[in-house]
């Protein structure tokens, strides 16, 4: 599958309908994902990334029925992640001279990952590639979300080749934001800035500000993944800058982790303490043994605050919920509060594990979350909905 975007501009890419599981197995991706890719064509001509490894050879014969490929004059990799960059090798046996447009740290990568001496071109920030009727402008993204990271712009089509900012794990063969389901888009969108590009807001921030300084027209965001955005595609830029900016919305979540459901039961009543003082605030619960874990960290993302509470197993915590706090630790949200709380049988290190955890994570902390023996009565339910009510008034 190709198609025109523009006079010059085809994509040639592919969707893979069946990716269910990314990054090894830290990303889930329900709704499949796309590996697009550009071919320009004027005066000279450009291919702009490439596809994962495994669809290589797929890629390279469809690429011969839309072109010669030795009239590809130039390659540009703005990410040398696999998932980028993985037909390289296969392509360069066909035209081995083809010059490579990256930053110094993509030829970084791209040698270390395959080993090989190709005809590297190393571009800054500001650096063009005249094409004929248009030129191609080069703009470094570094940490969005590797070092090598980097955006294209076309003059001639007002197109920004945006890389991995702006992107979505979702698979349509509609392609155009204008098209698709707004509200499925929407949610792979802020799950991808959750889970991905959380811990580089204020990069994103920054380099926003510095394109949107420059003041050039945009007709479409074509991302390396997902949907390409054609209808007002500033839209998805005023949500990064959003989302960026300490990002919440009027929500409170409540993960646990349980063995015999005590653990569970007073989530339920932490849940019904918040909602007596506020019934505008939405409250959602996930058992973190149950629920894909990128679900949960983008409901994370969007609270004002979240609770955790786990079983003591062997003087420690559960799993499912120790999984999602190292996650935590590592994306480094911003303007939430938290609390734990717990239940045990003979130990009861469980909390003061919980609270250790999200004070490492950096978040504002609600000390003294409660901990119940073995099974809670009415007098530990009780303590649940009172600390359920203390914890919602913090947001008074």
């Amino acid at each position: 599958m190709s198609f025109k975007m523009t006079d010059k501009v085809t994509w040639v890419g592919k969707i893979d309908w069946e990716l269910r599981r990314f990054h090894g197995d830290e990303y889930s991706t329900d709704r499949g994902s796309s590996y697009n890719s550009y071919l320009i064509r004027d005066e000279k001509t450009v291919l702009i990334d490439t596809v994962w490894l495994p669809f290589a050879e797929e890629y390279v014969e469809k690429l011969k029925e839309e072109i010669d490929l030795k009239e590809i004059d130039y390659i540009i990799v703005q990410h040398s992640e696999i998932d980028h960059s993985g037909a390289l090798p296969l392509l360069l046996k066909e035209i081995p001279d083809t010059p490579i447009y990256c930053t110094p740290n993509g030829k970084k990568i791209l040698q270390s990952t395959f080993h090989e001496d190709w005809n590297f071109v190393e571009v800054k920030t500001g650096d063009t590639l005249n094409i004929g009727e248009s030129t191609l402008t080069f703009v470094e993204a570094r940490m969005l979300h590797w070092p090598d990271s980097m955006m294209t712009y076309m003059d001639s089509e007002a197109i920004l080749f945006s890389n991995d900012a702006f992107g979505q794990h979702y698979a349509s063969d509609l392609m155009y934001n204008d098209l698709v389901d707004q509200c499925e888009l929407f949610e792979e969108a802020i799950k991808y800035y959750a889970n991905i590009l959380t811990p580089f807001s204020a990069l994103v921030t920054n380099k926003i500000k510095e394109v949107l300084s420059l003041e050039l027209p945009l007709n479409m965001i074509a991302t390396s993944h997902g949907i390409i955005w054609r209808d007002n595609p500033a839209q998805i830029v005023h949500k990064y800058l959003e989302w960026a900016d300490a990002y919440q919305e009027n929500q409170i979540t409540i993960v646990y982790d349980t063995m015999w459901n005590a653990t569970k039961r007073m989530a339920e009543a932490i849940s019904d303490g918040i909602k007596s003082v506020d019934d505008t605030v939405t409250v959602k619960l996930y058992n973190a043994a149950h629920t894909d874990k990128n679900d949960i960290i983008t409901q994370l993302f969007k609270s004002k605050g979240f609770l955790f509470g786990s079983s003591t197993v062997n003087k420690g915590i559960m799993n499912a919920t120790g999984g999602l706090l190292e996650m935590l630790q590592g994306l480094g949200f911003k303007n939430k509060k938290a609390a734990a709380f717990g239940s045990y049988g003979w130990s009861g290190e469980s909390v003061k594990i919980l609270e250790e955890k999200l004070k490492g994570a950096k978040l504002d902390l609600v000390e003294g979350g409660p901990l119940v023996l073995w099974n809670p009565d009415k007098d530990g339910i009780k303590e649940c909905f009172d600390f359920g009510v203390k914890f919602a008034e913090q947001f008074k």
